[in-house]
């Protein structure tokens, strides 16, 4: 007769609504790497600052991709601009219509209340900063004072795109990433072409983005543990590698651009926008590496631990 021990043991009982073993530990030890993601956030921004606004050279590009985006203001100026005027209505519009959509059919309510608050946070913070942060000190280069950093437009956007992606399954997050960074990418963009914002000021912007809603989605995944699990990638479409490769795939390629366009400047081609598709390299290659690393931080933290690593 074999020792009760050895017998299959029926699982332990569970209170109602409490977690799956299996999911509720999803989210636990990815605390450290939340919490390291939000300090590089924030190390990032001062940097950005400090580079950007404070020393002559950071100013120099800065300003020369503002004033050579002139050079190519026509057609792409004109579709930048109704872009910008729709963006308010239109990020908004496409957020609360999944925030909503998800939260009631999903009753995804706290999600939703950390998802919304993050995002209103982030963009409360950077008209803040807007007005704290002190004027663009002269280094020796002809530029308006007034500061300009963080990019409010693109926060609104890039908050937007982010909320999306909180508040989705993680089947769907690959997808999310993909169409939420291009869609900031393209309103950072928009803003340099109109000569709204240097490209610093968009590279902030996703930054302060990054400050509210690393700390909030890792509160959505301790706080909705049994939909914040998945089976690794390729097990549906919208978790399909092609979404993170496309995005690395253009942040390679910007980096490629950047350091082209700045060689080319530095030894004085003839070409007058060097500085303009560097700034442009640099607002891509800054939201798809963003994007790139969320996507994986998301997928790490709740991914279910008796699936088989891919």
């Amino acid at each position: 007769m074999q020792p009760a021990s050895e017998y299959p043991q029926p699982p332990s009982p569970r209170a109602p609504g409490a977690p799956a073993s299996d999911a509720g530990r999803q989210g636990r030890g990815t605390g450290f790497l939340f919490l390291l993601a939000t300090l590089v956030s924030i190390a990032a921004l001062a940097a950005t600052y400090y580079f950007f606004v404070r020393t002559t050279t950071g100013q120099f590009i800065d300003e020369s991709a503002l004033v050579e985006a002139v050079e190519i203001h026509g057609t792409a100026g004109k579709a930048a601009n109704k872009l910008l005027d729709s963006l308010p209505a239109l990020s908004l519009l496409l957020a609360t219509v999944v925030v909503l959509f998800v939260t009631v059919v999903k009753r995804r309510w706290a999600a939703a209340g950390i998802a919304v608050a993050a995002c209103v946070g982030a963009n409360v913070a950077t008209q803040i900063l807007k007005d704290l942060v002190p004027v663009r000190p002269y280094r020796g280069i002809e530029t308006l004072e007034l500061n300009s950093l963080p990019s409010g437009h693109t926060t609104l956007a890039a908050s937007a795109a982010a909320a999306v992606f909180l508040m989705v399954s993680p089947r769907w997050r690959p997808l999310a990433g993909f169409l939420g960074g291009s869609f900031a990418v393209a309103t950072g963009l928009s803003t340099l072409i109109n000569q709204w914002h240097r490209p610093a000021d968009v590279v902030a912007a996703f930054l302060v983005v990054a400050v509210f809603m690393l700390p909030a989605g890792w509160l959505i995944i301790r706080t909705g543990p049994r939909w914040n699990v998945w089976d690794g990638y390729g097990r549906h479409w919208a978790s399909s590698r092609l979404w993170q490769a496309m995005p690395l795939l253009a942040g390679v390629l910007a980096v490629a651009v950047a350091a082209f366009a700045l060689q080319g400047a530095t030894a004085g081609q003839g070409s007058t926008t060097h500085y303009f598709w560097a700034g442009t390299s640099l607002i891509v290659l800054a939201g798809y590496f963003a994007t790139v690393a969320g996507v994986w931080l998301f997928g790490h933290a709740a991914r279910r631990r008796n699936a088989p690593r891919r």
